[in-house]
């Protein structure tokens, strides 16, 4: 099916635009050269999606980092010149004829307290993408759909039992109180952000958008946020084992009723390719005190063992109370055993330095 002529006009625009950007620093702008924008810009998805859907939050936002996400998972194999270079550009050295390896949970009891003593670390958390076999990714979903998936999601999660049993709580007719309990636990995600809106990752909002949080709330389910599904398991303190060990449990009763996307080479796949692979993200909210009195000093430790520091309320943000979010950064090339690993060996060598401070 060839490309609409308005959407091809779109196209050499928002192309134009980038080129002309000086001050835009993306990785859409660094990879997409015109030789590559010339070979995708007729290439069309089986559910429609374009090269547009691809880079239009890019170009509208040309402070973005990234500046593209993926409208279906088709998108990742018939514009992977494009998906290929970004990803390879942002998961250190992932190149193309890489595979990120099966899934791997490994051996949960291998797994420690981070900080027995509750000294340094605030609370841990381990969050993972996962996006529902057969539909597209958000911006070209229809409402029918939205409302489809909420429904498996919903009928999946209400049949959990012991820790994980709690309730789901639709974004739609949703009353103030409700919300205000979920905006105080930190649970309730809001309207996406410029960057997901100028990808049309929020159309029929709040359709199809909810919350599930078990009766401890240590485990939350996002559905229809910007991924199909974010699958969340917290807790105060630093117990890793116990907060890894609820998200695999988790992940496997979904899986058994809901299939989720997995691609042969780039593993999960999510909306956003700054989030394949694994997909995981494990964090610790933590005070260092020592370590953090220059934040520089304290990325440059971070990033010695492959972790990234963010402010307490996450990215772009500050720190407060000299609190710091410091979580796994490479998600794909290895397991997720391997990627929660490497937050857990990372954090107790910051802590031991903590203390060998003067």
């Amino acid at each position: 099916m060839p490309v609409d002529a308005a959407v091809l006009e779109k196209l050499e625009a928002g192309f134009k635009k980038l080129q002309e950007a000086k001050d835009c620093k993306s990785l859409l702008k660094q990879c997409l050269t015109k030789e590559m924008f010339d070979e995708l810009k007729n290439r069309q998805t089986a559910m429609g999606a374009t090269l547009l859907d691809i880079i239009q939050s890019g170009v509208e936002n040309l402070d973005s980092g990234v500046g593209i996400y993926a409208p279906d998972a088709e998108s990742y194999s018939l514009f992977a010149p494009l998906f290929d270079s970004v990803i390879e550009a942002y998961h250190a050295g992932f190149k193309s004829t890489d595979k990120h390896p099966a899934t791997d949970f490994g051996d949960i009891n291998t797994l420690v307290d981070l900080d027995p003593t509750n000294e340094f670390v605030i609370s841990t958390r381990v969050r993972c993408g996962r996006s529902l076999q057969g539909y597209p990714f958000n911006p070209c979903l229809t409402e029918a759909q939205y409302k489809e998936m909420e429904e498996k999601v919903s009928s999946t999660l209400s049949s959990m039992e012991g820790e994980l049993k709690g309730k789901y709580y639709p974004l739609t007719g949703m009353d103030k109180a409700t919300q205000q309990q979920l905006i105080d636990d930190h649970f309730l995600f809001k309207e996406g952000d410029r960057f997901l809106q100028a990808a049309n990752a929020c159309r029929y909002w709040p359709t199809g958008r909810g919350i599930y949080h078990n009766d401890a709330k240590t485990f939350l389910v996002w559905c229809n946020e910007e991924d199909h599904l974010r699958i969340i398991s917290m807790q105060k303190g630093g117990d890793l084992k116990q907060v890894f060990k609820r998200l695999v449990d988790a992940v496997k009763i979904i899986e058994s009723k809901v299939p989720f996307s997995r691609h042969d080479r780039l593993g999960f796949l999510t909306f956003c390719p700054t989030n394949l692979g694994t997909t995981i993200r494990a964090s610790v909210h933590i005070q260092l005190p020592k370590l953090a009195k220059d934040r520089k000093v304290l990325e440059d430790v971070a990033a010695k063992f492959n972790l990234q520091v963010r402010g307490t309320r996450g990215e772009h943000t500050e720190s407060e109370g000299g609190v710091y979010d410091i979580s796994n950064k490479r998600r794909m090339g290895l397991t997720e055993y391997q990627a929660v690993k490497e937050m857990q060996d990372g954090i107790l060598e910051m802590i031991k330095m903590e203390k060998a401070a003067p």
